[in-house]
């Protein structure tokens, strides 16, 4: 690709800028995230940078920080990151293995007790991501291992062999339950896009340590769920809820979910080396970028979600639609050539710049209501890990690298 001056040099500038944001990031995590007393992680850390030593830990935050750090030192050959993920290996097979039945708890007391009653696949999906970058980051074969059998664990337990695609949530001794919600905001759905969104994320990284026709064949089963299940070819953008025969029960557009997604799902298909399905997902990313694109603030924000139905927009944005942004727009970039494409993932930046990074205490503030106000959430919680705003900007810095080659 032939690449304008100028773009180049704002590209350069991008690379350097966003190395500089990733270890910015995670100093703040190392300096506030481990508890002396313990040595386990906090929970919670306010957005003053307090710390809640009673809170308790989620597995996705637990196992976001495995993948963080560990792909931060594959990036970098930074050893303290890589010992920080040796602490957060060790910790998830402490806290959070359940030696019992097999899986992965949802979230633990800092003394180690389970506190969730259930088994979340979106949770065992995030500790197969964080083992299996673990596993290429120190080439730790037990971690491996562990990844594999989580990836058993989803397929036994919650693969739909009927209607395909994976359930939501089971007890923690996999029996069914009533409430399979993610989160409290999260509709009580048997089926998801996020949680299917983050399965085929987690085993794409585990099919690039771990190369077998089994999770290939899931990874392909997953991409034509998606085809066909999932993303509205309409209008380019994802349903999110559904019932187990895949009948859509929601009329929200998530386009932080979206933009995400479109790099996400294309990158799976690549990792496979599926010709056939990678040209039908960089199609897919191309029309799911603009339909994001579409719909920016004018100061260039991803909003939080649309309502089909009720035509109404929440104007809230948080801090991971922009993080994605980032990437998603320059994906569509590197596919296509247009300019529109790389301009939107540096106003994305700027955004991030201006008006997400705490400037005084570290890290990234939470968001912004729909009026604008600051919100005064949590810097680490159940929700908010150094994932989304890390992963920007290491894949910011190895795409301009391939792209300036």
């Amino acid at each position: 690709m032939l690449i304008n001056p100028a773009i180049k040099n704002s590209l350069l500038s991008y690379k350097a800028a966003v190395e500089v944001e990733l270890a910015s990031i995670l100093d703040w995590w190392m300096e506030h995230m481990v508890n002396k007393e313990t040595g386990f992680f906090y929970g919670e850390v306010s957005s003053t940078n307090q710390p809640d030593a009673h809170a308790p830990i989620g597995l996705v935050l637990q196992s976001r920080l495995l993948w963080t750090f560990s792909t931060s030192f594959k990036h970098t050959n930074n050893q303290a990151y890589l010992n920080f993920a040796h602490k957060a290996y060790q910790q998830l097979l402490t806290l959070f293995y359940d030696k019992q039945y097999g899986g992965m708890f949802w979230s633990v007391h800092p003394s180690g007790v389970p506190v969730s009653t259930k088994k979340q696949a979106y949770g065992i999906a995030f500790a197969i991501y964080g083992l299996a970058a673990y596993y290429e980051a120190a080439k730790n074969q037990d971690a491996l291992d562990k990844a594999a059998e989580l990836y058993s664990c989803l397929e036994k337990n919650f693969y739909d062999p009927v209607y395909g695609g994976y359930i939501e949530s089971l007890g923690n001794d996999f029996s069914v339950i009533e409430d399979v919600r993610l989160s409290d905001k999260d509709q009580n759905a048997i089926k998801s896009m996020n949680t299917h969104l983050h399965v085929i994320e987690a085993y794409a990284m585990l099919y690039v340590v771990l190369p077998t026709e089994s999770i290939k064949r899931s990874i392909e089963q997953l991409l034509d769920i998606f085809e066909q299940h999932i993303i509205d070819a309409t209008r380019f953008q994802q349903q999110l809820f559904f019932e187990k025969n895949w009948t859509c029960t929601s009329a929200l557009v998530s386009y932080g979910h979206d933009i995400e997604a479109s790099w996400l799902l294309q990158e799976a298909a690549v990792v496979i080396g599926d010709f056939a399905r990678i040209k039908k997902y960089i199609n897919f990313a191309q029309c799911m970028a603009a339909a994001v694109a579409r719909n920016l603030s004018s100061a260039g924000a991803v909003y939080n979600d649309y309502n089909t139905n009720t035509k109404e927009l929440d104007r809230g944005i948080d801090w991971w639609p922009q993080a994605e942004a980032m990437v998603g727009f320059l994906n569509a970039f590197q596919n296509s050539g247009n300019a529109d494409f790389v301009q939107k993932s540096l106003s994305s930046w700027a955004l991030v710049q201006t008006s997400f990074k705490d400037l005084q205490l570290g890290e990234w503030h939470w968001g912004y209501n729909a009026n604008g106000v600051l919100l005064k959430k949590e810097k680490a919680g159940f929700w908010k890990c150094p994932y989304h705003n890390s992963r920007a900007c290491i894949e910011v810095a190895q795409r301009v690298s391939q792209l300036l080659k």
